[in-house]
This record gives structure tokens, C-alpha cells and sequence, in this order.
């Protein structure tokens, strides 16, 4: 592995973690001695995406990570929202089964999610890769999401998602308190 900081290609493995879709390890270079982290994800079948055009390319996850960083760019999205959204779209498309998938299905995947996520990523997203061919097209898409909206009622602030969402009970605790703890009397 090389490091990052001085390019040399010897490192030795200080601690290594299940991280859920790999492994986690905690690295340290032999050369500068500084530590680093690397993430290793299991290698499944190479998946081709077929494009409009008829051009296969392997799927590249990297790629569509940049795709949807640039849709939500400075919106108020949860901490590893699109890291979540990319492994769920990569599982999915895993779970087919198949090794060439139309780049249609794969764009249907993002829309579906981001239209959930964040509607104004949603609509980023969806004017390029509809590619809407004028601005009467792209009314239309935002009013048949306004409509669809006034149809579920009115439950979070608008283009906003939930400010803390935990899976994990954390928001029940209290706050911890600031400054000295209290004297124990006894």
C-alpha cells in the first residue's frame, strides 16, 4: 500500500475492523512512520453498464459518487446520506444478478432515491439526466412534484430533510452538562 504522505509503497497493518461492506485498516508507513486508513470492500462480479449509445463501460461507483455530490452540492443533507445512497444502488444492482445493466436503470435508481432524499437535488439530478429540452419540460417536472407533495400533506419544512435523524437511539439522551460535575456530599 503506499502511503499517502511520502509515497512509499511498504506499510504494515496496526489494526484491522469490520466496517460493514469491508474491512477497515489502521495503517502505518515503514519509511515516515505516520499512520493512515484504508478501506478494502469485497470484489463481486464486474458489473458493465450499457449506455444510450450502445457503449458498455464497467460500473464505477467513484463516478456515480461524483454524480450526486454535484446534485447536492450545499444542500442540508445527513452525514453520509450519498455514501448510503451509492451502496444501496450498488447492492441493488448487484442483487440482479446480471452483468450488463442499462444505464436507464441505473439512473432510475438515483432519481428514485434522490426524489426521497432532497427534492431540489432531485430536480438537479433529473434536469440533466432527462435532459429536459426546454423550460416548459422542466415546469412541468417541478409542478407535477408540487402537486405530488400537496397530495402527501404538509410534514417536513420544505427542501429540507430531518435535521438529526438517528437509527440508534443517541437522541433520547440527554445533553451532557458543561464545566465541573457536581460535588458528591457524603
Amino acid at each position: 500500500m503506499v502511503c499517502p504522505y511520502c509515497g512509499h509503497n511498504d506499510s504494515k497493518v496496526i489494526d484491522s475492523r469490520d466496517a460493514g461492506e469491508g474491512i477497515r485498516r489502521r495503517r502505518e508507513c515503514l519509511q515516515c512512520g505516520l499512520r493512515f486508513t484504508t478501506y478494502e470492500r469485497i470484489q463481486t462480479t464486474a458489473l458493465l453498464v450499457v449506455k444510450r449509445d450502445g457503449r458498455r463501460e464497467e460500473f464505477n461507483r467513484d463516478k456515480l459518487m461524483n454524480s450526486l455530490r454535484i446534485a447536492c452540492a450545499k444542500r442540508p443533507l445527513p452525514t453520509g446520506a450519498i455514501e448510503r445512497v451509492v451502496s444501496d444502488i450498488e447492492g441493488e444492482l448487484q442483487k440482479l444478478g446480471r452483468a450488463e445493466i442499462p444505464s436507464s436503470t441505473v439512473g432510475e435508481m438515483v432519481i428514485q432515491r434522490l426524489k426521497s432524499l432532497d427534492r431540489v437535488a432531485y430536480i438537479r439530478f433529473a434536469s440533466v439526466y432527462r435532459d429536459f429540452a426546454d423550460l416548459e419540460t422542466f415546469k412541468e417536472e417541478v409542478e407535477a412534484m408540487l402537486s405530488a407533495k400537496a397530495g402527501a400533506g404538509r410534514q417536513a419544512p420544505e427542501n429540507q430533510p430531518p435535521l438529526f435523524q438517528m437509527d440508534n437511539g443517541l437522541a433520547e439522551r440527554r445533553p451532557r452538562r458543561r464545566g465541573r460535575p457536581p460535588k458528591v456530599r457524603g
